[in-house]
This record gives structure tokens, sequence and C-alpha cells, in this order.
């Protein structure tokens, strides 16, 4: 076991883990402080170094191939152990030298993303098969942070409250002209055609979304006035007043950051307003989760704000409001776990079991980044004029009263 175990000494300060190696000896480290208990075997030798050199990418690995299994406490507990314990693991010489060696490399991952490879990645996640989002997001499919104003709130309330507090910021007119990139299904456009008379453009750079995002416009008679493009954001021209982007810029690429705000300077009307949604880390500049990068979102990175705003600002841009999402985001992946838990037969027939071992790993994991860890989600308005929107928030709050006693969030419920 060694020198694995030396590792999981140094990392081990709070609960229990007991380890099991492949040749069934039991292993026990001990942390001095209370927390979680968990038993985990090891079924391949190999795995061994592997948990040493990169735990984050074997550990998820191992569980989804099997080569890694729980006897007490399951992946959820382990996860919520690693969690409690994840700075120790990176104080150990290994890692922090790994680290090192990560973020030297980390130019290379963060190599220009063209259109090309930028719709593979797309595709990756976001062209699955359908019924898959069906199975755990809300009704309106939005498949990003929500917004919970009390704890008790229904995914249902906290993605329509998470529409409304976007759409209050966006100052709202008749005759608008908007612009949303990376639509996803289309439940933003169609809300917020909802709540002016607009004219919105949705692009994303997956089918499964477009196909499906063109068909409820059709349903909802708003096809007239909110159109959906296979289209990259660099492929734009013209002008708009009003530019969403939710959960899309994760996708991006820094290389690619002073290219997207150049664009959001050109598309942008003189007088018009801009609000990005997007996840971020609340410390330096990093590299992203190898496993994420691999199986999950390949290309993706939560940049630092300090990532953002290099370049937002050559490009004229003023920030005009941030506010920043502390645990809405935990909230969310956990109730799109419990959905994906419920219909786990299901999605294991669409699919496999490998798979659901790789989601499951996927949303209790990152439930646990954004409940402890440095994950949050920032939402920054953009603007080319310092009074293109009010000069205090009021104007956000009473936006936010009028949607909600126009009875918006039960309209987007039906």
């Amino acid at each position: 076991m060694f020198p694995l175990s030396h590792m999981l000494r140094r990392f081990v300060q709070s609960g229990c883990l007991y380890v099991f190696d492949p040749d069934g000896k039991r292993h026990v480290f001990q942390g001095a402080e209370p927390g979680p208990e968990v038993t985990m075997r090891l079924h391949d030798r190999a795995l061994i170094w592997r948990l040493v050199l990169n735990p984050e990418l074997a550990a998820g690995e191992a569980y989804m191939d099997g080569t890694l299994t729980f006897e007490n406490g399951g992946v959820a507990e382990f996860l919520r152990l690693f969690a409690r314990n994840r700075y120790h693991l990176a104080d150990h010489p290994v890692q922090v030298q790994m680290q090192k060696l990560r973020l030297a490399l980390r130019r290379f991952h963060n190599r220009r993303i063209n259109r090309q490879k930028a719709q593979k990645n797309v595709a990756h996640h976001y062209d699955l098969n359908r019924e898959l989002y069906e199975l755990f997001l809300d009704r309106d499919m939005q498949y990003s942070c929500a917004y919970f104003i009390d704890p008790e709130d229904t995914l249902e309330q906290a993605q329509a409250q998470k529409k409304r507090h976007i759409a209050a910021k966006l100052q709202l007119a008749d005759g608008q002209r908007i612009l949303d990139i990376g639509c996803g299904w289309g439940g933003m456009a169609l809300y917020l055609a909802q709540c002016a008379d607009v004219d919105v453009l949705g692009i994303t750079l997956s089918t499964e979304q477009l196909d499906l995002a063109m068909q409820r416009a059709e349903a909802a008679g708003l096809a007239d006035r909110v159109k959906f493009e296979l289209k990259d954001y660099r492929e734009l021209d013209g002008t708009f007043d009003r530019i969403v982007s939710v959960g899309m810029f994760e996708h991006v690429g820094t290389a690619n950051y002073w290219d997207f705000f150049a664009q959001i300077n050109r598309l942008l009307d003189p007088d018009g307003v801009a609000l990005l949604h997007s996840i971020g880390h609340m410390s330096p500049p990093s590299t992203a989760s190898p496993w994420l990068d691999k199986y999950i979102f390949p290309g993706g990175y939560s940049p630092a704000l300090s990532e953002v705003l290099t370049a937002v600002e050559p490009n004229q841009l003023w920030v005009t409001d941030i506010e920043v999402l502390r645990v809405h985001y935990a909230q969310t992946l956990e109730e799109w776990n419990r959905r994906f838990q419920a219909n786990r037969a299901r999605i294991a027939e669409i699919y496999d079991e490998r798979f659901c071992r790789m989601w499951e790993f996927y949303l209790i994991s990152c439930a646990q980044m954004f409940r402890t860890g440095a994950q949050m989600v920032f939402q920054m308005q953009l603007a080319h004029k310092r009074d293109a929107v009010p000069l205090t928030r009021n104007y956000m709050f009473e936006n936010e009263r009028r949607l909600a006693e126009a009875g918006d969030i039960a309209n987007a419920a039906e």
C-alpha cells in the first residue's frame, strides 16, 4: 500500500477511512476530528500508484470501472470525506509537486478553442439522449445554477426565480433585440419574450438543444419573435440591445476570453446591457479538474474573477454590477442528484451502469465543491456607458417584484 498509505495518513484528519487493499488487507486511517466513516475496497494493484499521482482522476475512473468500490458509506459519503479533508491532501509533498506541474502545463490546456473544437466539446455533453436531462432537470430544462430565495423552494421555483433575477438585471423594454449566447433548450429566450415584446435570437452549438428549442418556440406561439440558430458566438454580426449568456462562458477557454468580450463589445448596442452568468471560483487562477475535463466537460474551466476582468477591461466595457451566488449551485446539484437517483434504473436502461456511476460522481462531487470548496457562480452586468442602467440597484428589486406580481413563475411552470 505504500506510498498510498503515507498519503492517506496525511489526508484523513476528519472522519475515518477504512481501505481494503487488493490482497484483502484492511488499513485504517482515523482522523482526530469526527466526520464521515467510509469503507473502500481496491481491486487493482495498479490503482495504488494512480491514486497517489492523480487522486481525483484515478478515483473517479476507478469508481466508474468498478475497480474501486464502497462497502460502507457509499460514494456520496466518500466525496463528503474528501471535501472535508481536501486541503490536507493538497499539502502532501507529492500533490504539491503535481499541482506545480499542472500549473506549468496550464498554457497547453488553455489553448485556443476554435469553432470545430467548441462544437465537439458541446456535443460530448449536451447532445446526449434528451430523456436523460428530462429525468433530472426541472420542467423548463434549465441546466445551470438555480436561485433559491428560500431553502424550501422547489427546483421549479428556484429555476424560475433565476430567470426572473436575470431578466430584472436586463431592464427589458418593448422593441428590444436580445441575443442569448448558449441558449440551451430555449427556456431563457422564451421567458424573456414572455416578459416583454422583444425579439430574441438564441444560439447554440448543440443540435439536440436546437431541435427542442425550435419546437418549444412553435408550441408557445413565439416562433415569430424567438429564433434559434446553430451558430458560434464568433460568427455573429449586427447589434443587440441586450445580450445574455447563462452557463456558456465556462466552455469558452481562457485563451479566448479577450475575443469573447471583444465580440460582446462589437455586438452590444451603445446603450445596451449584457449579463454574463457563469461558474467561477474565489481562489487564484488554477487548472480544470482532470476528471471533469476528461469525462464530463472537455475544455471546460471555471475562471477566477481576476481572469475575467483582465479580459473585460481592455475591451472598454463598464462592469455595472457583479453578484456572487455562493451555495445556490450546491442546492441545485443536490436536487439534480436526488432526481437522478430516483430515476437511476431508467437511466441505466438508456445507457449503462458505468454511465450512472460516472454521472453520480459528477453530480455529487460538484455539489461538494460548491458546498465546501472554492466554486461559486457570478453574474456580471456589462455596458458601454456608465449610466446604461440606473445608478442604484433599486430598479432590479422593482423589476423582480413586478415580474413576480405578473405571475411569471406560475406561467413558466405550466
